[in-house]
């Protein structure tokens, strides 16, 4: 009988080198738990523990994973009803909460630097048959890159991440088991640095501790931190990572911030990625996504152009883009309103969206413009040219937030879509279109959004609106909005 991964039809000699490398890496090293980690519709990690025994059964035959982790809203109630007659008829393979299988990747592995004696394998589900679980998200974005290199390119991706951290001073609230609750309290904290003075060198000495420990947890895991940032807010924080390809980007994300969350926790910190944090006097964090394509064949920079074009100006694109990045600008702009659900996916994350806050409010782009949508970096003849996204929350799926990238940027190409001039007013404009400010009117945005919905599949969105939807209505429900948000957001992303 075949191997599992045999079947799915994953498992070549180049897995099987990296499976046998890995198995004389844990040896080795003398572990003896390994983690086998998935990533969840909303970016969080899931998985499994397996003794280091177990461990190349579970890379050849995967493990078993209960479906309904695909199909549950961020208070992790299920959306979908499995145990009804026709309750799963939109999601074929799934219902009666049956078995998946994860299937780790061997390349993956890392030893935890938090964890003695623990290591961890990145993860993704199939159904039992060996075909691939098509709403699975990582795998929603390699269709989509998949997609891309058809069309003759590669994407870049830089990522600046905000978030905050705290000082837990008592975990009482979160685990005494006489206040359980669904969701669950968080722990009372207190800051690590006062805020309202941005790059402060004294405040980043205050609150160096947690820091040296998130620089300690992504080196050790070999992910490309480049700075370590003091934001403007209290407690806000920032971490810059080195340019890769799109997949490796989203994946480092998911890897750090799991792993950053679990290492701050075991040293008595609460790193968040929510948003906007349950506080009254605290500056919104935002996910800032730099992005470029390369020329498959060549490798060369796609976006750059040699010198500005005939007769444009500073605010036109066409003075500091290629004709390529022009219409990957286009995209972006066009589809802004429906894309905003996969970047900015929780209720929390559209409070950001406020005039003069470095976040944007409406489809405009700028030349180095950090209060557009859209700030377009670089200029004629230099090779790190760039489109930055703005509208992303730190809480995003990664994979979904540069899959909308993807499919809207190649929509701009396909349609050589032209972008209006660069703004110099990104708050004072009126008659630009304005990104939703809720994540009600977001869905409505991308159901109002053919080219993404076929794009990403109706099938997927569907599921995706389904949960989303189930948060929302919970959301309105609540008589306590705010507590909604310190429960459902602040204690869990």
């Amino acid at each position: 009988m075949s191997d599992f991964a045999e079947r799915c039809g994953v498992h070549d000699a180049a897995r099987e080198q990296a499976l046998q490398q890995t198995l004389h890496t844990i040896e080795a090293a003398g572990l003896d738990l390994v983690r086998i980690g998935w990533c969840d519709l909303h970016g969080d990690v899931r998985g499994k523990t397996v003794v280091a025994a177990a461990v190349e059964r579970t890379l050849r035959q995967g493990i078993g994973m209960v479906s309904t982790l695909m199909l549950k809203d961020t208070s992790d109630r299920t959306a979908f009803k499995v145990f009804e007659p026709g309750g799963t008829q939109s999601l074929p393979g799934f219902g009666q909460a049956n078995n998946l299988q994860l299937l780790p990747d061997p390349t993956s592995f890392k030893a935890l630097p938090w964890a003695e004696g623990s290591g961890w394998l990145r993860a993704q589900p199939w159904f039992q048959d060996g075909t691939p679980v098509p709403l699975d998200t990582r795998r929603v974005l390699q269709q989509a890159l998949d997609r891309l290199q058809h069309a003759g390119y590669v994407m870049r991706c830089g990522l600046e991440i905000e978030f905050h951290i705290y000082r837990i001073v008592d975990s009482g609230p979160q685990l005494d088991p006489m206040r359980a609750a669904w969701p669950g309290e968080p722990p009372r904290v207190t800051m690590i640095h006062p805020g309202y003075k941005l790059l402060s060198e004294a405040w980043f000495d205050m609150a160096e501790e947690p820091l040296r420990i998130v620089q300690r947890t992504a080196q050790a895991l070999g992910l490309p931190l480049l700075s370590l940032e003091l934001e403007l807010g209290p407690s806000q924080v920032e971490a810059v990572f080195e340019v890769s390809d799109a997949l490796t980007a989203a994946d480092n994300m998911v890897l750090f911030r799991n792993a950053v969350k679990m290492a701050l926790r075991r040293a008595g910190y609460h790193a968040s990625f929510v948003c906007r944090p349950p506080f009254p006097n605290i500056m919104s964090s935002g996910w800032h996504l730099h992005q470029s394509l390369l020329h498959r064949e060549t490798g060369a920079a796609a976006f750059v152009r040699d010198s500005p074009a005939a007769d444009s100006t500073a605010i036109d694109a066409a003075h500091t883009l290629s004709d390529l990045g022009e219409h990957w600008l286009a995209g972006l702009l066009a589809h802004g309103r429906g894309m905003a659900v996969f970047c900015t996916p929780t209720v929390n994350g559209y409070g950001r969206f406020k005039p003069n806050a470095l976040a944007p409010q409406s489809l405009l782009w700028g030349r180095d413009n950090r209060g557009a949508l859209l700030r377009v970096v670089g200029g004629s003849g230099d090779a790190a040219t760039r489109i930055e996204n703005r509208l992303g929350e730190p809480a995003a799926n990664p994979y979904l937030y540069m899959a909308a990238q993807v499919h809207a940027g190649l929509d701009g190409i396909e349609r050589r879509l032209r972008a209006p001039p660069a703004t110099d007013a990104p708050y004072g404009t009126t008659d630009a279109a304005r990104l939703p400010t809720s994540l009600n009117e977001a869905l409505k945005a991308l159901a109002d959004d053919h080219v993404l919905t076929q794009a990403f599949g109706a099938d997927f969105v569907a599921y995706l609106q389904r949960i989303k939807q189930s948060e929302c209505d919970r959301y309105d429900d609540a008589a306590d909005k705010d507590e909604f948000q310190r429960r459902e957001y602040f204690s869990r992303l």
